[in-house]
């Protein structure tokens, strides 16, 4: 550990990274509790889910740039700047006055997360020795878990109490609270490398994204026609920022670190895990209460497993894998992945929820396996000076995993509904009315139940994925303590 960070107070900079993460984590549940009322209030409804991309797109595309920033900058001037942007599309967001103005400061809000996120995982990989750093990875994994119980009821609290433009400006006392951490708590020395900032780079990187993100929203839209044109915008910006990249002196996304078979592997596991859990986040609660005709509240109680699972399976191995290493932790986590997947294959109708808790419980205890080792193998086998970016690496894929997901296996899902209902498509409108009604027509609920049976093969498809990526993960004794040391 550096002199810089042996000066910095950790537990009050981990309090401050913890209270900047739960900003991002809980805007995702809060903000989807009041959306209904807040596109009532504004308009514009056929953009509600730009609400939703837009911010998850800026957040995808700065997270790169961020964690390149925070390794020629250092850490805390990035993480101010992150947080200050979130505060402020915040706060513009609560002055909303149409559903446009709405989407563009969420973007700003995207741009804070981008580097909240990568910048405060690597604060804790430079505060924290190996064998100390998994405890803590489990304590932001917690975060997450405690803002997907708390943000829908808060959400619900606030829309019936308050303004819904107060579910962006309860942001603002927990911002500054972390700020004034970081400012006063937070050490760090860092070397003051002459490096030139690839603008261009950051630029096409982010169109490429920004490109890549609407061709995938769209497309899960049903807009063809656009998600085309987006596709091909995608290539063309992709092609300009490979060769931008090629032969930028200090490239914003290094492909000598991503060609690196432990960090290609690592992120393609936690893309590919992710998308698992997105598939659950989308279509378990369907099944539960369209199929088994249970309430959303044992639907959303079914789902929670994962964010029960989650934080368990990361304390968990934060404990062990300094005494067994972190490849082993990570075969551990990715059988556990399918194993969990494999439980929703065996949901019927009448089966009891209870299975379906299960299978997200193992899911939720494979991911924090993977997520802990895989984050901490990526920050280890680099230098310090690359640390951001390998750290920005591993959440990029966890984002773009999330949008693949979502989309992917909404198609899998229509084509599930169509091969089911050949004669006659079944409409929104019956969708909608076989989630909220016991007596839909009997026709819709088994089309959905064989439509989400094979969504959940797919699931289960993609879990397997997982695993084969984690194999591909080289040996390594990173992670690998002596016993003694171990119980230091």
């Amino acid at each position: 550990m550096s002199s810089a960070a042996s000066r910095s107070s950790r537990p009050l900079v981990i309090a401050s990274v913890m209270a900047s993460m739960f900003m991002i984590a809980i805007e995702a549940t809060i903000v989807a509790t009041a959306m209904p009322q807040i596109a009532g209030d504004l308009g514009g409804l056929k953009l509600y889910s730009w609400v939703f991309a837009s911010f998850l797109l800026t957040q995808t595309a700065m997270t790169v740039v961020f964690g390149k920033l925070s390794d020629i900058y250092g850490r805390k001037p990035m993480m101010l700047a992150g947080i200050a942007a979130f505060l402020l599309g915040s706060v513009l967001a609560g002055f909303a006055w149409s559903m446009p103005s709405m989407i563009v400061f969420r973007l700003i809000q995207g741009i804070g997360a981008g580097a909240i996120q990568p910048v405060g995982m690597t604060i804790v990989a430079d505060l924290y020795p190996v064998r100390e750093r998994g405890k803590v990875q489990g304590y932001l994994a917690s975060v997450w878990a405690i803002s997907g119980v708390l943000g829908p009821m808060l959400g619900a609290l606030i829309i019936h109490q308050f303004s819904w433009a107060w579910i962006f400006w309860m942001n603002v006392p927990l911002g500054l609270l972390a700020t004034a951490g970081f400012v006063f708590f937070l050490h760090e020395q860092r070397e003051r490398r002459p490096m030139s900032i690839d603008v261009t780079g950051a630029a096409l990187f982010t169109a490429t994204v920004a490109a890549l993100m609407i061709a995938l929203t769209d497309a899960g839209d049903g807009l063809a026609s656009r998600a085309w044109m987006a596709a091909g915008a995608f290539v063309v910006c992709l092609v300009l920022f490979v060769l931008q990249e090629r032969r930028a002196e200090h490239p914003v996304v290094s492909f000598a670190l991503w060609s690196r078979r432990p960090v290609a592997a690592a992120n393609v596991a936690m893309l590919l895990g992710s998308m698992v859990i997105m598939g659950l986040t989308t279509f378990l609660p369907m099944y539960v209460q369209s199929v088994q005709h249970r309430t959303p509240v044992v639907a959303g109680l079914a789902l929670t497993m994962i964010m029960v699972g989650w934080p368990l399976g990361s304390t968990v191995a934060a404990k062990v894998f300094p005494r067994y290493g972190l490849r082993p932790m990570l075969l551990l986590g990715s059988v556990l992945v399918p194993i969990g997947a494999c439980a929703f294959l065996l949901l019927r109708p009448d089966n009891s929820p209870v299975l379906a808790g299960a299978g997200s419980l193992i899911v939720g205890l494979g991911m924090g396996f993977l997520g802990v080792c895989s984050l901490v193998l990526i920050q280890e086998i680099v230098d310090v000076s690359d640390r951001g970016s390998a750290t920005a690496s591993n959440i990029f894929a966890r984002n773009l995993g999330s949008t693949l997901g979502a989309t992917a296996l909404g198609a899998v899902f229509n084509f599930g509904l169509a091969r089911s209902t050949s004669d006659s498509p079944i409409s929104s409108e019956q969708l909608k009315h076989a989630l909220e009604s016991a007596s839909a027509n009997p026709v819709i609920q088994a089309a959905m139940q064989d439509s989400l049976h094979m969504t959940f093969w797919a699931v289960l498809v993609i879990a397997l994925l997982v695993m084969a990526a984690t194999v591909w993960i080289p040996p390594t004794s990173v992670g690998r303590v002596s016993r003694s040391a171990a119980k230091m």
